[in-house]
């Protein structure tokens, strides 16, 4: 049984699928565009999907609002504009709620950064990867060195103080040389925030299909260690796992996803999870994954791809994922509020870890080690068996 005396934050996510060309690496939700964007039908069928969830979270305020894809940049500000007032006339969103749209500098014009700010949202996420041309080739990136650092000087000059850059590391036959020049140029353009993630071949990717030549992993643990250090020495700090920030310039929107706060989920593919205190139940759910499929569904029942109540021992799983991400850990008190359960329910894996050297424990902090956040996989599989048992 659940025992919720409060609900968590509330973040909404909303999933915008289309994509110039598919990157070999990527495997996320997103879709080649074979001609132009539907924008007035997505933008309706993203509505529709709204009205459809309104009952789940009825009275609650949403905290920070992300746009994320596939390439949200895509769209225009006029589309835009419809989906964002349509949002406000369905929702309470916080005056000050944090609203993010992804960005590629190969989509990036100034006028149109312009108008997204004008439109209330106050945070981009440029993806960028790299800045060496022969890098972002072999990625399948459609911009260059030159378009990635225009995009970011249109984001200052369009008025954005709060940005971040997407950034990967071990990249194909990537030297130390290279990753370091690229945190380097990604420090000069001055972002407030920079999601720094090693490359990784995904299952139902072409990389994965087709390896390409990766840095073996000395060199990666060189280049990792030597890329902390340059975002240390300016004033980047190491929050999450890939996620640097100015001081208090930390992603609202992920900070809610790994203290397991609730998010609803708006678009092809987009999940969700809700807490529902007059039930005591947590729910998550998806949406159809195909964008035409959402469009010819949203509203209805076969709208809604999956949906799945989580048991208690689900809970205490899901939230260590996520909270064991950041550096920080969390407060003990976080997780009867976010779970509903006492931290009794992962007792044994707490132990373990602690006598593993792997997570440090104190009245008012749990939160990994050094070696924890080294062999985070290690900590995890521990309340991973706790889970199964």
């Amino acid at each position: 049984m659940f025992q919720f005396t409060a609900l968590p934050p509330l973040s909404l996510y909303i999933h915008l699928p289309w994509c110039i060309r598919k990157c070999p690496y990527c495997d996320f939700n997103s879709h080649a565009l074979k001609d132009t964007v539907p924008e007035t039908v997505y933008v309706d069928a993203v509505l529709r999907d709204l009205e459809q969830d309104l009952p789940r979270i009825w009275g609650r305020r949403i905290v920070s609002v992300f746009m994320g894809g596939g390439t949200p940049s895509l769209f225009s500000p006029e589309a835009l504009g419809q989906l964002l007032s349509g949002l406000r006339a369905r929702l309470s969103i916080n005056a000050d709620a944090e609203i993010t749209l992804e960005a590629n500098p190969g989509t990036a014009e100034q006028e149109k950064f312009r108008e997204y700010r004008a439109l209330g949202i106050n945070r981009l996420s440029i993806g960028v990867q790299s800045f060496h041309d022969d890098a972002l080739q072999a990625l399948g990136r459609i911009h260059g060195r030159g378009e990635a650092i225009r995009a970011v000087e249109m984001a200052h000059a369009a008025g954005f103080d709060n940005f971040n850059l997407d950034l990967m590391f071990a990249l194909p036959n990537q030297t130390l040389t290279q990753a370091a020049e690229d945190v380097a140029t990604a420090i000069d353009l001055e972002p407030t925030h920079i999601s720094w993630y090693q490359l990784t071949l995904e299952p139902n990717t072409q990389f994965h299909a087709q390896p390409p030549v990766l840095p073996d992993n000395d060199r990666v643990w060189r280049i990792q260690q030597t890329g902390q250090q340059q975002l240390a020495k300016a004033g980047y700090g190491q929050y999450e796992i890939s996620a640097y920030a100015k001081e208090k310039r930390q992603c609202a929107h992920n900070l809610n996803y790994w203290q397991f706060g609730d998010y609803l989920g708006l678009g092809a593919g987009a999940h969700g999870k809700i807490t529902d205190a007059a039930q005591q139940t947590i729910t998550r759910l998806a949406k159809q994954r195909q964008p035409q499929a959402f469009m010819d569904t949203a509203g209805t029942a076969q709208g809604i791809q999956s949906e799945r109540v989580l048991t208690r021992k689900d809970v205490g799983l899901e939230f260590m994922m996520n909270a064991l991400r950041l550096n920080a850990g969390f407060e003990p008190a976080l997780f009867p509020a976010h779970t509903g359960q006492q931290l009794v329910l992962i007792a044994s894996p707490l132990r373990a870890a602690e006598e593993a050297g792997l997570l440090e424990r104190t009245l008012k902090r749990i939160q990994p080690t050094e070696k924890g956040r080294r062999f985070l996989d290690d900590l995890l599989t521990l309340f991973v068996v706790e889970q199964r048992v």
